[in-house]
């Protein structure tokens, strides 16, 4: 099966690219590439070959070859979103839209998007697959749009699937240290003490990135009766928390870690979400990662890799930081397509020897500005990349 991963230079990405290599899927992986700067570590798995093209730009001749499409690239946070409402709108709504549009066209039969639990927003009671949003931020709002527009593409020929990823947590090479579990780790290594500004009380059901990308091959594989124009909820039930218990399981993962919890943050996002749909349609799925083993994870990692302050607040492992950096440096322009003079070998080109070809068949060709390596000298660690 020939699988196109979009997003596979990013957090979940540089996880799920691995995986799918080693389940023998035949994957190619497509990103923009604003956030290479950024590699913490090396895992010493094999990836996916990442041609560089963004979303935006891809077209349905681009899509023909492939069996299935998964999903992830996106604007892909909360900050990033307000901060700018109408490129999130363009990028994580109309583009993701029409990227599905162009996938139906291409004769694409499967369509898995990377959604997320943060669509219910707030309320007290537990949010099925059938309550109803209640986005509060953009981000979440162009996720509500995206199921609402993509779900209406459904035919016989072409089946989206809908993954709602709980609160995302867990090391990868392309770290992100501004996710809750992740910052709050962040903090107890580099400064010992874990301050919260908030009263610690909202809820948010939890689950770790090897775990959303083993449910994402699992909607790959699963029969389509079981899946076809599905949203599922991603996550286990026992890991619905409230940020305290989340700050105190982080203190107790990193001995001799203060922890202090603030007042009301003013932030009304708070949700618990049950999971019994996905272990009903998808059996094969199980989660993996508990947070106590996420946090663990992440003592042992800084410890391997002396992680410091530096580290900590780099650019590449916040994505707002990032795209900031970008913009502010010029690489980026305000509707974030790259503006330097490289710009037309980043966007890899749609001939190979003088014939037009998709995506999929550049990627056979093995041609060496059409693809790059995790690993490549464009992917630099924070330490290379002088940040």
């Amino acid at each position: 099966m020939r699988i196109l991963l979009t997003g596979a230079d990013g957090y979940i990405g540089a996880i799920l690219g691995p995986k799918l290599v080693e389940r023998g899927f035949d994957a190619i992986g497509l990103d923009t590439g604003f956030y290479r700067r950024g590699w913490l570590f090396d895992d010493r798995r094999t990836r996916p070959n990442v041609i560089t093209r963004d979303v935006r730009q891809v077209s349905v001749e681009d899509l023909r070859g492939f069996d299935a499409v998964l999903h992830l690239a996106e604007l892909s946070n909360d900050p990033l979103a307000a901060q700018d409402p109408e490129i999130t709108f363009a990028i994580n709504h109309r583009a993701s839209v029409n990227l599905a549009r162009m996938c139906r066209d291409a004769k694409v039969a499967r369509f898995i998007y990377a959604s997320s639990c943060s669509i219910y927003g707030a309320g007290s009671d537990q949010k099925t697959e059938e309550s109803a949003p209640q986005p509060l931020t953009a981000y979440a709002q162009c996720k509500v749009l995206v199921e609402r527009d993509v779900a209406n593409l459904r035919d016989e020929h072409f089946t989206p699937v809908f993954l709602r990823n709980a609160t995302a947590f867990g090391a990868s090479p392309r770290q992100r240290f501004d996710l809750v579990l992740n910052n709050l780790c962040g903090w107890a290594w580099t400064i010992g003490e874990i301050r919260m500004t908030s009263d610690g009380t909202p809820w948010r059901p939890f689950v770790h990135i090897e775990d959303i990308a083993d449910a994402m091959i699992c909607a790959l594989e699963a029969p389509l009766d079981a899946v076809a124009g599905e949203a599922l909820n991603v996550g286990v039930d026992s890991q619905n928390y409230q940020a305290r218990e989340i700050a105190e399981v982080v203190a107790g993962a990193f001995p001799g870690c203060g922890l202090t919890i603030g007042d009301s943050s003013g932030d009304d996002r708070s949700y618990r979400a049950s999971f019994a749909k996905i272990r009903d349609r998808l059996p094969a799925f199980r989660c993996r990662w508990s947070v106590e083993r996420g946090a663990e994870q992440f003592r042992r990692l800084f410890d391997e890799i002396g992680f410091t302050k530096e580290m900590f607040h780099a650019a590449p492992y916040t994505r707002l930081s990032e795209l900031q950096h970008l913009r502010s440096t010029g690489q980026l322009s305000s509707n974030l397509h790259w503006t330097s003079s490289d710009d037309e070998r980043a966007q890899m080109p749609s001939r190979y020897n003088g014939h037009d070809l998709s995506l999929s068949e550049i990627a056979v060709t093995g041609s060496g500005q059409a693809m790059e390596k995790a690993g490549s000298s464009n992917l630099m660690p924070a330490s290379a990349a002088g940040v």
